[in-house]
């Protein structure tokens, strides 16, 4: 950038002068990186808007990071939506990482831009604080590639209107670093806008236009995708289909695992703030805010969620879906935030027993995941996603509705978990008596992965 950036409200990149004949730069000398075990840790959208929120994911997810020392190799990667339009804040949220006990990167989203530049400079800010907009390193055999996912037309000024994809000068570049990559190692596709998603299946805006291109070069490559932007938990495994995928982009189903991380910010910190300084900020799906961890020994993986303040045991939210609450739930759906609190969540009459069922929303559940319920020490009977992502659409409504998160979300703000794709739901058995009862829920995760949670709930007569 000889002459540096345009006029720009938040800086850009100061003039560089000249090339030089060599330009120096420093290595850090370090073993972590040739293990073939690996932990990668991938959050999405801090999303910070004020100092406050600076100071929300300084207690939350950032206290929770501080605290672990696993991903020394291959560090800590944010991947979009880093502020929340005023780049003033870059300094602040970056500051964050100086508590990562390793390597922090950063990825930009659509909030990151400068939204008084031309297509060409539309990064400047983000590049003079973060580096490249898109690249790739390594970590023992994983090759992260970090994609920037959001565009819109080139030679123009931005409208507010953007657009996911990558332009071909990206997609060149990536189709040369996958053929100079090894085909034994494990490729992890980074990106803010998600390849493809799930809460957003339908839209061509919210994920990314060339996803058949980049499968395509990827090809038979052990590989997995992460993204963020839609503030939803989305675990979607090797195989899954949905309607929008099919009809927009041609992919009748995944070729590899796709993951949405969710976002730090959750909700947009929206919600209770919580005794720990922090809001709730269930996100739009139901599930809470947190961090993903993606473990890999050589080309194989495992990964697993930590929601913030939250154990690793913690993995789930139960509930109760009965025609009481449907009817409070339809009353209120446009009075976000107003609502009057629904008085009996745990509470079904016995002549509904047959319209009403126990909900189990396991945030980073997906296809492989199995949720058993014991009731009363009864034997253990299957529970049944609601969302099975055999090619069907989006199903919402407040039938596919996640209780435990709606009846906090529409009290005190947010978004509404009016669908999960990682929702459980077991009908109450007919012949419970009047009464308090007991249910044992049990999730296991495809890796064998167990947790267990437990509700009592009143039968009424």
């Amino acid at each position: 950038m000889p002459a540096g950036s345009p006029e720009l409200r938040y800086g850009g990149i100061d003039p560089t002068g000249p090339l030089p004949d060599a330009v120096d730069f420093p290595l850090a000398r370090t073993t972590d990186t040739l293990s073939r075990d690996q932990r990668c840790l991938i959050g999405g959208d801090i999303q910070t808007y004020t100092q406050e929120e600076v100071d929300y994911a300084l207690r939350g997810a950032f206290a929770d990071l501080a605290q672990r020392t696993d991903f020394t190799g291959c560090g800590a990667l944010f991947i979009g939506d880093i502020v929340g339009d005023d780049l003033d804040l870059y300094d602040q949220t970056r500051e964050l990482t100086s508590l990562l006990n390793g390597p922090a990167r950063f990825l930009p989203g659509n909030h990151d831009l400068d939204l008084d530049a031309d297509y060409d400079h539309r990064f400047d800010t983000y590049r003079s604080q973060f580096g490249p907009d898109y690249y790739s390193y390594d970590a023992g055999d994983v090759h992260v590639v970090s994609l920037n996912t959001v565009q819109y037309s080139q030679g123009a000024p931005y409208n507010g209107t953007y657009d996911g994809g990558i332009d071909d000068e990206q997609l060149a570049w990536l189709r040369q670093d996958i053929a100079n990559t090894p085909e034994d190692k494990l490729i992890v596709l980074a990106t803010h806008i998600p390849l493809l998603n799930w809460h957003d299946q339908g839209s061509d805006r919210h994920q990314v236009d060339q996803v058949q291109a980049i499968h395509d070069i990827i090809g038979d490559r052990p590989a997995v995708a992460f993204g963020g932007h839609s503030h939803t938990l989305e675990v979607m495994r090797e195989g899954d289909s949905m309607e929008g995928w099919k009809s927009l982009y041609g992919v009748d189903e995944l070729p590899f695992d796709h993951i949405t991380a969710g976002a730090i910010s959750g909700d947009w910190y929206t919600g209770r703030v919580t005794e720990a300084g922090y809001p709730t900020a269930l996100q739009r799906d139901g599930a809470v805010p947190g961090v993903f961890t993606l473990e890999a020994h050589g080309n194989r993986y495992e990964d697993s969620f930590i929601g913030t303040g939250r154990a690793a045991s913690e993995q789930m939210s139960l509930g109760l879906n009965t025609p009481a609450y449907r009817d409070w739930y339809d009353a209120n759906r446009r009075n976000v935030g107003k609502a009057p609190a629904f008085e009996t969540p745990l509470e079904v009459s016995a002549d509904e027993l047959g319209e009403s069922w126990l909900t189990t929303n396991v945030w980073a559940g997906g296809t492989g995941t199995e949720v058993s319920v014991s009731i009363d020490g009864r034997p253990a009977q299957q529970a049944q996603r609601t969302q099975q992502l055999e090619g069907e659409s989006k199903r919402v409504g407040a039938e596919f509705s996640d209780p435990a998160a709606a009846l906090e979300q529409l009290v005190h703000g947010g978004s509404v978990a009016e669908a999960s794709g990682h929702l459980w739901r077991l009908d109450l058995p007919e012949d419970l008596a009047p009464g308090e009862h007991t249910a044992t829920v049990t999730q296991t995760d495809r890796y064998g992965v167990s947790t267990t949670e437990r509700i009592t709930f009143t039968v009424t007569s």
